[in-house]
């Protein structure tokens, strides 16, 4: 209340001067009546006021010749007349008028009634009536002598006049009409329209100055808004109507100019032109009024000007606390993120990684402090302007001031604390740098040079000259060091300083006794000792040259060592303290690595930090959402993927769980194991990038990665730190095989070797799945195939057996080049397409081009001789795949997994089938001379699954009961069909399950005589037995004793003994077999173990009538 009277004092003086002026106006022009409303009986011009005067000028009114004056309505009449009272100055209005009433041609009797009425209905102050008597000799006689007798009835001075001679006696004739013999032009027309011009313009100069008088009351009365926009709003308001009262002042001093021309004409054009009394008043008026006008204008020109300063300095004022908010928020943001910023660091990585931070916190706190100060300064400036808030803004700018300088010296404590802090931890990694490389020397001088005395002085000599850099690189007071940096040691550091000294401490020790040693060696030195050459060891096939060069050196070593045990009791000693002194150089290797581990992870939960909240987080904040283009909208998850999810495992437990194994680096191979799965989210964030990429492509130039660069002050752009994921899971497998390298014999080592296999599996899947996405074409769920084994690429030769004929593909003498995917379901044939783009979209895309269900599929390791290739097919081999590897080793590990995949079928259809049965499942050979290739199905040979034409079968005792369904029994597709899908069809009962019949599985059941078909070769191992051979057709005639069944060969007609247990794996029933079309699948399949015929694993679909 105090500031808004303060600022109405000033105007509110501007607006009693303009209501007085405006007052003025409005009482000086309040006349009866205007010309304009009495128009059309002024026009009947029954009287009239030329504007002459009388003697003591009085005014002259002139009533002229008017035959129909008796016809005039009383109230018509006393308008005119109090109209034409009301013209003259108050003043000549005093004195009297004088009336002229021309009656010559009239009659006494309407002179008489003439003078009656005027009598009773003049309005002003009457001094003399003068009456122009009629002038013929009748109505003149009857005048004289009437008129004496009717005197008194009159009530007035009149003065009868026989001749206008007469009247001039009485009044000037320059004061006269020229209808009453005088010299005065008079024009009744000019004078109506003078007299409506004067009185229009007298109202218009009324109707402004009440219009100015009430905005003015409005401006003074209008309270100040409390916000800048509403200040802004009401100064354009009242700017607006200032405008527009200033418009009608100039069309009323337009209007006023013209009319005072007008009056002023006659003297243009006859400057001997000598105006009435009537026009020097109406002159007098205008000029009066354009006076006021002026003064009007000057005075609220005066009030707009103090009322608009007065706006404009609210204005001022509500930008300026406007912005003090603003800015006092944002110091208090500053403030409080200050406040909660730790200057802690355990490292000197991480002290730089935080003094960055600290770096980019000064930056932004340097664009508020700038900010705050820069508005301090300006309520300085609106200070010594005189603005009317003086008591409002100077405190605000003291407070701005204050608190600028608590948090630049808040910055300062920080930054000082943080580089006493990084002074601190680069002394001792200094030292502890020097305790490494100490031990480096330690462990690399070689032992055998030390047996001579110009080795062991040579060795001391290097310990000498390196124990002399110990002053410059080590920390020599304990107690200094924690009065000299105790400002910002904290217990970890504490305990760094502590383990440091521990680790001088311990390596002086190491020095001084290997010192001791070397003196003895060289002072008092044995005979000479030979090296012996280590025993040769059988190196493992898969050993790597680094690997065998390690084990050689080793073995070396361990032979020295056993020579010299033998032949010296003193290096005996040595040794032991050599051994001891490895030991410990392991330990700090593994912490050494350890440290390195935690340091970087801290930095990588840091860094994920920073890209979330200076990049993720700011896509929603509203102030930057103009910077964001259209293309980005909405794409927070494809751009980051699911770091958000990375970021709070590592932040909340990973970190915290490796930090539980700093004391124990070898270890934490638990650690990984137990958090395995939890690390698989790397593979939906790999899986991710290039779509990730893809979009920053689009969008790296915009406005809004820019902006946010530079709030976060990084060198480098999001590109960069989008790729650290990626960098980290493979970082891992690098920390896991050095701890590993240093941890041989711990207890931990084979936790260690687990999560190295691990993490590589891991690395594995997401290279497997990269690939796995680019695939195209394939219409099913990729999903449904099961887990992806492996992938690579292949030459591939297709081969197709139509009748008794092999054909190759046409054009397929050239291998097809082919990437392969193993599934546990499927085997998928894609073709490699064209590399293009840049980043991960220079990953290679796959076009499906065949699927092979693993239910139906046989492999055979070797194929045509070549060790790199193998053979892939299905359906009897009408349709084959020769696989060329790149390289033997590739093939093998294919072979050995494509053979897992159908030995864990076999498996799980077994336990399906016959869970309470497993452990009965037996078979021995007849003999071991005999090469006959077993299926791990072993009894696959019992029941065919490949169908005969019905005409051609012929039941059998055994195959009666469960075949007797099988003409209804239906097809199986290749696509759809898989073990589970089996035991729905129609006829297929676990009787004739080829996978699943064992000898001792079938509860007794034996082989019947019959015709069968031999799945696989064997050889005679006596004289009375019989060699068959596969595709053979074969007939039982009888079962002999001992378990021997008599069987004729049906292709060579020979006959003789073959041992049941044989039969059970060799043969399959012909007739109670069905012969499966091209485009049925076998049920799963099979394999067989290498035999001397070939090495083929086989599928049931393989086995001809």
């Amino acid at each position: 209340m105090g500031e808004q009277q303060s600022v109405r004092e000033d105007p509110e003086r501007s607006l009693e001067v303009l209501s007085m002026i405006s007052d003025d106006i409005m009482h000086g022009e309040d006349g009866p009546l205007c010309a304009a409303e009495i128009g059309s009986e002024l026009q009947k011009q029954f009287a009239i006021l030329p504007g002459g005067r009388g003697i003591n000028g009085r005014p002259i009114m002139v009533f002229p010749e008017f035959p129909e004056f008796s016809e005039l309505e009383e109230e018509e009449l006393q308008s005119v007349l109090r109209y034409l009272t009301s013209v003259p100055s108050v003043a000549a209005s005093g004195v009297g008028f004088i009336l002229v009433i021309d009656r010559r041609l009239d009659r006494w009797a309407a002179v008489r009634a003439t003078l009656l009425r005027i009598a009773g209905s003049f309005p002003g102050n009457l001094h003399l009536v003068l009456v122009l008597r009629p002038t013929t000799l009748l109505q003149r006689t009857l005048s004289d002598f009437l008129f004496k007798f009717n005197r008194d009835e009159f009530k007035m001075k009149v003065v009868m006049l026989s001749s206008v001679t007469e009247l001039h006696a009485y009044i000037d004739p320059g004061q006269l009409t020229t209808e009453l013999g005088g010299t005065q032009e008079y024009h009744h027309e000019s004078w109506i329209s003078h007299r409506t011009a004067i009185e229009a313009f007298a109202l218009m100069v009324k109707t402004t100055a009440q219009t100015l008088q009430a905005f003015g009351t409005e401006l003074a009365e209008t309270e100040l808004p409390n916000d800048a926009e509403a200040t802004t709003n009401l100064l354009h308001t009242h700017t607006l109507k200032k405008d527009t009262m200033k418009e009608d002042l100039q069309v009323a001093l337009s209007q006023g100019g013209r009319l005072l021309d007008c009056i002023n004409e006659p003297l243009q054009t006859d400057p001997e032109y000598s105006m009435t009394h009537d026009e020097l008043e109406n002159l007098e008026t205008v000029q009066r009024l354009l006076g006021q006008l002026d003064e009007t204008e000057t005075a609220f020109d005066d009030f707009w000007e103090r009322h608009r300063t007065k706006l404009e300095q609210c204005l001022q004022l509500r930008h300026f606390e406007q912005h003090f908010r603003e800015v006092r928020a944002q110091l208090d943001v500053t403030s409080e993120r200050l406040s909660g910023f730790s200057e802690v660091s355990v490292s000197p990585a991480h002290g730089e990684h935080v003094l960055r931070e600290l770096a980019g916190h000064e930056d932004k706190a340097c664009d508020v402090l700038d900010r705050a100060l820069s508005l301090a300064c300006e309520g300085d400036r609106l200070i010594e302007n005189s603005h009317y808030a003086e008591d409002s803004i100077r405190p605000k700018c003291s407070e701005l001031r204050e608190v600028c300088d608590e948090i630049s010296a808040t910055l300062r404590c920080k930054k000082n604390l943080l580089l006493r802090a990084m002074e601190m931890h680069h002394s001792l990694e200094k030292a502890s740098q020097w305790c490494e490389e100490g031990i480096f020397l330690l462990a690399n001088q070689p032992v055998d040079r030390c047996q001579s005395q110009d080795g062991a002085e040579a060795a001391l000599q290097e310990l000498e000259r390196y124990l002399e850099t110990l002053p410059l690189h080590t920390l020599a007071d304990r107690s200094a060091i924690c009065c000299q940096y105790e400002s910002v040691l904290t217990t970890q550091l504490k305990d760094q300083v502590e383990r440091v000294f521990q680790k001088q401490g311990s390596v002086q020790e190491m020095f001084e006794k290997r010192r001791i040693s070397l003196k003895k060696l060289a002072a008092k030195q044995t005979r000479p000792v030979q090296p012996v050459a280590p025993r040769p060891e059988v190196k493992s096939p898969h050993s790597s040259p680094n690997q065998q060069r390690k084990e050689r050196r080793y073995s070396a070593d361990n032979a020295i060592c056993k020579k010299v045990h033998v032949e010296s009791p003193l290096l005996n000693g040595t040794r032991h303290a050599s051994l001891s002194e490895e030991e410990e150089n392991l330990a700090v290797l593994r912490r050494h690595v350890m440290n390195e581990l935690l340091e970087t992870e801290r930095a990588y939960v840091e860094e994920l930090l920073c890209v979330l909240e200076g990049y993720a987080a700011e896509m929603d904040n509203p102030a930057m959402a103009p910077l964001i283009p259209s293309t980005l909208l909405n794409k927070k998850d494809v751009l980051f993927g699911n770091m958000f999810e990375i970021y709070q495992f590592h932040k909340r437990t990973f970190l915290k769980e490796l930090e539980a194994y700093t004391d124990f680096p070898e270890l934490v191979g638990r650690c990984f194991l137990e958090r395995m799965t939890d690390l698989q989210i790397y593979e939906a964030y790999c899986q991710n990038k290039p779509r990730s990429e893809s979009l920053w492509r689009q969008c790296s130039d915009c406005a809004f990665f820019q902006e946010c660069q530079k709030k976060l002050a990084h060198k480098l752009g999001l590109d960069s730190y989008l790729l650290k994921p990626v960098q980290r899971i493979t970082k891992y497998q690098l920390l896991l095989k050095e701890l590993l390298k240093y941890s041989k014999g711990c207890d931990g080592c084979d936790d260690l070797q687990k999560a190295l296999s691990s993490i590589l599996g891991i690395l594995k899947a997401v290279n497997d799945s990269m690939h796995l996405i680019a695939i195209t074409g394939y219409e099913g769920n990729l999903s449904e195939l099961g887990r992806l084994l492996m992938q690579g690429s292949f030459s591939v030769w297709t081969e197709h057996k139509k009748g008794h004929a092999k054909v190759k593909d046409l054009a397929r003498f050239k291998p097809m080049q082919r990437h392969l995917f193993l599934h546990e379901k499927a085997l998928l044939f894609c073709k490699r397409r064209e590399e293009n783009g840049e980043g991960y979209e220079k990953a290679p895309s796959y076009s499906f081009k065949h699927s092979l269900s693993m239910s139906a599929v046989g492999i055979t390791e070797n194929a045509k001789g070549d060790n790199k290739k193998f053979e892939v097919w299905c359906n009897s081999r009408d349709e084959v795949f020769i696989v060329q590897a790149p390289t033997p080793e590739i093939k093998t590990s294919w072979v050995n997994e494509i053979c897992k995949v159908l030995t864990q079928q076999l498996k799980a259809c077994r336990d399906a089938r016959q869970p309470k049965n497993l452990d009965s499942v037996s078979m021995s050979p007849t003999s071991s001379s005999s090469s006959i290739s077993l299926s791990p199905f072993r009894s696959s040979g019992q029941k065919n699954q490949k169908k005969q034409d019905e005409k051609k079968a012929e039941p059998s005792p055994t195959s009666d009961a469960n075949s007797s369904s099988s003409p209804k029994h239906k097809g199986w597709s290749k696509t759809s069909l898989s073990v589970d899908a089996s035991e729905e069809n129609d006829g297929y009962s676990s009787s004739e399950d080829p996978m699943n019949s064992d000898p001792e599985d079938d509860g007794g059941k034996k082989l019947a005589p019959g015709k069968y078909t031999v799945v696989a070769d064997c050889e005679k191992a006596g004289p009375q037995e019989l060699s068959v051979k596969s595709g053979d057709v074969v007939q039982l005639i009888r079962e002999g004793e001992d378990g021997q069944w008599f069987v004729r060969n049906l292709r060579s007609s020979k006959e003789g003994w073959v041992a049941a247990a044989n039969l059970l794996s060799l043969i399959t029933e012909s007739k109670s077999s069905q012969s499966l079309s091209s485009s049925d699948g076998s049920v799963s399949g099979n394999i067989s173990t290498s035999s001397s015929c070939s090495e083929t694993y086989t599928s049931f679909s393989d086995i001809k009538p």
